[in-house]
């Protein structure tokens, strides 16, 4: 198959019967017009135009190859211009990776707004702990908590949250509560992600920074399950902003230490590229950077 920049030369010099209309065409020297015409004529071994002083009059091969190249061509144009429309207009699918912490209200309230006001983005929403590979799964956009993994993946801070320090009032019936960090060592606790049984909680009040080491029978990879079993009377947790602000205000759960939280957690949207971003990706991460929420905040 010829080189088709040749081809293309070819078709439009065919089309305004003038290398010069053609060369002004395509941005390009008359003599490059000529020379890519001429080694397309060489690898066909066929002649395919006649110059004359007033114009360019195909040969009857030359009429023959244009036919047959003209509608190829076309079709490349179209899909072309199906492409650069695309990255034009807010349309598509949008694929959504978010963890379980957003499976709620505040932030279905949030995609139902933005699917309103996008009718032409479809959305493709995974709920799920799991870091997938966005390349892999097609993923547009994920929101993901806490500090990254070195990867090639573009991250942008959206955020930053904190937990609380929070037990139900039935598991502080009859016993003293603390009054210092260290104290939770002597606590039942419900934890995250942890090993053994056993983790370490980096907690901050001001300028003072502690490390705690505390243990308990329940531990948990959701921050979902962690919160249903503080809930249930298990012990003490360390909970997001997003599941303790809730029920703090049920009086589901007592905050204890309030002086003290967690350090930050930092809230990032992800995506695979900066490049081309499409119409969706961009309107998406600019209505997640205004969204005014419970889950986190800006930072």
């Amino acid at each position: 198959m010829q080189h088709l920049d040749n081809i293309l030369v070819f078709v439009k010099v065919a089309e305004f019967e003038s290398f010069s209309k053609a060369a002004r065409s395509l941005d390009m020297p008359i003599s490059t017009v000529s020379r890519k015409l001429s080694a397309l004529e060489s690898a066909l071994g066929v002649s395919l135009v006649r110059r004359t002083t007033r114009r360019v009059i195909l040969t009857s091969q030359g009429r023959d190859y244009f036919d047959q190249c003209i509608e190829p061509l076309t079709k490349l144009r179209e899909a072309e211009q199906i492409l650069t429309d695309s990255q034009r207009t807010l349309e598509g699918t949008l694929a959504i990776s978010v963890p379980m912490i957003l499976g709620q209200r505040p932030f279905m309230d949030f995609l139902s707004r933005f699917s309103k006001d996008h009718p032409g983005v479809r959305l493709d929403l995974y709920i799920t702990n799991a870091y997938l590979n966005l390349v892999a799964e097609n993923i547009d956009v994920a929101i993901r908590f806490g500090h990254l993994r070195d990867s090639g993946i573009v991250a942008t801070k959206i955020g930053k949250s904190v937990r609380y320090i929070v037990a139900a009032s039935d598991y502080l019936k009859g016993r003293k509560l603390p009054t210092e960090p260290d104290e939770l060592k002597a606590y039942d606790c419900v934890l995250f992600n942890a090993k053994n049984h056993e983790a370490d909680w980096d907690l901050i009040s001001g300028r003072k920074r502690v490390r705690v080491h505390v243990a308990g029978s329940v531990s948990s990879r959701d921050c979902q399950s962690v919160a249903a079993f503080v809930l249930r009377g298990h012990g003490i947790g360390l909970l997001e902003t997003a599941y303790a602000d809730q029920a703090l205000a049920r009086g589901d759960i007592v905050r204890l230490l309030p002086r003290w939280t967690s350090t930050e957690v930092p809230v990032f949207a992800l995506y695979p590229t900066r490049k081309f971003l499409p119409p969706r990706v961009r309107a998406f991460l600019k209505a997640l950077a205004a969204w005014k929420n419970s889950m986190w905040v800006r930072g």
